[in-house]
Parts: structure tokens; sequence; C-alpha cells
């Protein structure tokens, strides 16, 4: 009997063993999910530059300081921009001087002090050659449109609309009251305000309205200068026989105590900004350089970020879309930038 069970335990172990040989190793249980996450981005960023599409950019992961210069103009939408890196977790400095257009070039093109350039105006051939002569190459990323406001105080009762013809009298001092432009109208001196020679904004009001003689609004008599666009708002709430000009989103944070008015018949708003109809609309600009791009990538990543995200913001600010495809054009433009 004993022998029996011997042998009917061989038989069982014979054929279990036999069951588990035929039967797969299984393989350790893994999870391949990190391993995944780890190597998803750069073949992500990889895929999707080569379709011409900007890469994410998460805030959180950027480190290292930006150093921005440049147009008055620019600055409420620069800052807000950078409010907004900051916000979804940049924890490096941006630091924005409103310094006007050319005082930026100047620092971007000669004294090499800034990583992005904001211009309320295109960039001048004697300022690109500036930039190549210290090994820059200044790459230009259209943000937005801007309807230039010209403005009075809420208190003028009696200014509407103006042509160029009357901005040309009135910014030359070839009308000295406003009885000079419009008999109608008080006879009470005129007081001007205008950016300064550095800024972007003075250089387009002097092309469009003095075909780029800037000697006519610069000799005007008891004309003001600023290239702080906070001064010259203050200037004109504070008399109602003030006058002056500079960026839409100055107009709109102190609509209650500015008055825009109509230029040759036509308002400025976003309507009349996206049929052309407004004669004073600009483009926006931020500039940089592929080198700085690359070598501080913090720079890279916010104009990434800057360009993605402006839409949502520039309104807000107090600005216009740029059109879809010069948004297109400047994110070709980074995509370039980085691929050099």
């Amino acid at each position: 009997m004993k022998t029996y069970y011997l042998l009917m335990l061989a038989a069982f172990l014979a054929v279990f063993l036999s069951a588990c040989a035929g039967q797969p190793t299984a393989a350790p249980q893994t999870n391949p999910e990190p391993f995944a996450e780890q190597n998803a981005q750069p073949h992500e960023t990889d895929a999707t530059m080569e379709k011409g599409m900007l890469p994410m950019v998460d805030p959180l992961v950027v480190t290292g300081d930006i150093v921005m210069a440049g147009s008055s103009t620019v600055f409420p939408l620069a800052e807000a921009m950078a409010e907004r890196f900051e916000n979804e977790g940049f924890a490096g400095k941006i630091t924005i001087d409103s310094i006007g257009s050319g005082a930026g070039f100047e620092r971007f093109c000669v004294a090499a002090e800034s990583d992005i350039s904001n211009a309320s105006r295109a960039i001048k051939d004697s300022e690109r050659e500036s930039c190549i002569s210290i090994g820059r190459d200044p790459i230009e990323f259209r943000i937005g449109t801007d309807a230039l406001a010209i403005v009075v105080s809420a208190e003028n009762d009696f200014v509407e609309h103006l042509t160029f013809e009357q901005l040309a009298q009135i910014f030359s001092g070839d009308a000295t009251t406003w009885a000079d432009v419009d008999a109608t109208w008080p006879a009470e001196p005129i007081q001007l305000f205008s950016p300064g020679s550095d800024s972007g904004t003075f250089d387009y009001f002097v092309e469009e309205i003095f075909d780029e003689d800037e000697t006519r609004i610069l000799n005007a008599p008891g004309i003001q200068l600023s290239e702080d666009d906070n001064v010259l708002v203050q200037g004109v709430i504070g008399s109602p026989f003030a006058i002056g000009y500079f960026g839409y989103a100055y107009y709109v944070e102190n609509a209650g105590t500015l008055k825009v008015l109509s230029i040759e018949a036509v308002e400025p708003n976003q309507a009349n900004v996206d049929n052309g109809t407004y004669p004073l609309a600009r483009p926006l600009f931020i500039y940089s350089d592929a080198a700085i791009m690359q070598e501080k990538p913090q720079v890279a990543s916010f104009i990434n970020f800057f360009l993605t995200n402006v839409g949502e913001e520039v309104s807000e600010v107090g600005y216009f879309p740029a059109p879809e495809a010069t948004i297109t054009a400047a994110e070709q433009a980074w995509l370039d930038a980085m691929q050099q």
C-alpha cells in the first residue's frame, strides 16, 4: 500500500511538472508609464515643431531672468503677459522698462543690455545695422494692433472729430487757439501733449501727419513732451483745452476722464481696425535674436508663451488682436530661430 501511494504521488508530480513546463513563464509586472511620460515631451515637441506649431510651455519648469525694454505703448501688454507667465508658475524675474521704442532699440542693438525689445513701430535700417554690428540679428514678432488715440479731456464739449489737416495745424502750432481751427470753437489757447522723440508713437505720428518732418511738431510753441504716457494722460485730463495722443490702452484705462476723437470721421474701434478704415491703426511688435533665445531658454519660452496667449490678453489691455496670418508668421519666426 505504501508503495502504491508512492507510485501515485510520483505520477501526480510527473503530470504537474509536465503541465508547468508547457506554460510560458510570466514576466514580472512593471509599470511602463513613468518611462512613457519621461520620453513623451521631447518626441511631442519635435513632432509639434515639424508641423509648424509651437511646443507647449510649462512656466513652472522655466528658470532664469528676462529683461525687456522699449515702447511705452507695448508696456501694458508686456506687463500683462509677464504677470500671466508668473501667475502660471514662472519663478524668475522679468524686468520691463518703459523707455520708448527708439531707446529700447538702443538698449538692445547698441548696449546689448536687453533680451527683448518692445516696439510700436518697425525697426529702422540703421537700428538693424547697429544690432548686426554687435552680433545680434533682430527677429520681429507681431503681437497686436494699436488704434492711436487722439484725446481731449472729458470736460471738452466742443471737439468730437478732427482731420489730418487739422491735426497738422494743431500740433505744429500753426493754430494757437481752438478758434483758429474752427471759428465756432472757443478762442482758448491749445495745450499740446506729445510723446517724446525717443517714442515709436512720436515717430508714427510724425510720419502720418507731418510726412516725417519732426521739426514741425518739435518747434510747436509750448508743446510738452514725455516718454511716459501716464504723464501725457494727466496733462490732458488737467484742462478742457488740452489735446494729446498715445496708445489706445491708455485711453481705455482712463476712459472716464478722457474723450477719444474720431479721425477723418472714423472712430477708433475693433470694427474699424479690422476693416482697415481707422487711419491711425498700427502694428505692435517685440524683437529678439536667435542666439539669445537659444542661449537663454527662458527668453524663448516667454516669447512662445506670449505668442500663444496674447490673443486672450490683448483686448483686456485695450489693444486689438493682430491678424491671424501675422501671428502665424510670428510663430514661424520663433520656430525658425530655434532651429538655426
